[in-house]
């Protein structure tokens, strides 16, 4: 079982002056797509932020001993299935990191891709989580050929003008 309870995304290029965090919880998605094979559903419990969190189901691989069906309870390609869409305002342009609290039940349910105004940009797919089974775990990290539980600081979104972008 993989579910998010809350996203924060963390200002914090060089370029800009400031360090600035966005917290969007996971539940107020704008929308929702390409739902046929699986679907992000709200969840109560888990002592989740709020008290909700959302599961992507079914889930069907949650060890290495499950059958691994491309398309179906894996892709390594993003924006394929089970794709939330959140409308954040940004302060400001610049790279934005982006860390995702996660409760990770297996050692196969770990993992997902951020995208930005409907593009799926290298820095933000394979998001990774290894560590903290069965608690919830901050993390930001892209999973790489040398490193399959991700490595840190590789998972961000370059903003390019101040104003609302979908995420």
């Amino acid at each position: 079982m993989l579910t998010h309870p809350l996203v924060l995304i963390l200002a914090a290029a060089a370029s800009l002056a400031f360090s600035q965090e966005i917290r969007v919880e996971a539940e107020t998605f704008a929308s929702q797509e390409k739902t046929s094979i699986r679907k992000w559903e709200t969840k109560t419990g888990l002592d989740a932020s709020g008290g909700s969190y959302l599961q992507a189901l079914p889930d069907t691989r949650l060890t290495h001993d499950d059958k691994l069906i491309k398309g179906e309870n894996f892709t390594d390609e993003p924006g394929l299935m089970a794709v939330l869409s959140y409308k954040v305002k940004f302060p400001a342009p610049g790279r934005y990191y982006v860390w995702v609290s996660a409760y990770s039940s297996g050692s196969e349910d770990n993992s997902i891709h951020v995208g930005l105004n409907g593009t799926w940009p290298a820095s933000g797919q394979r998001m990774q989580w290894c560590e903290g089974k069965n608690k919830w775990t901050w993390a930001s990290k892209q999973r790489t050929a040398a490193n399959h539980c991700g490595e840190p600081g590789k998972i961000w979104l370059d903003i390019p003008v101040a104003g609302e972008h979908t995420v």
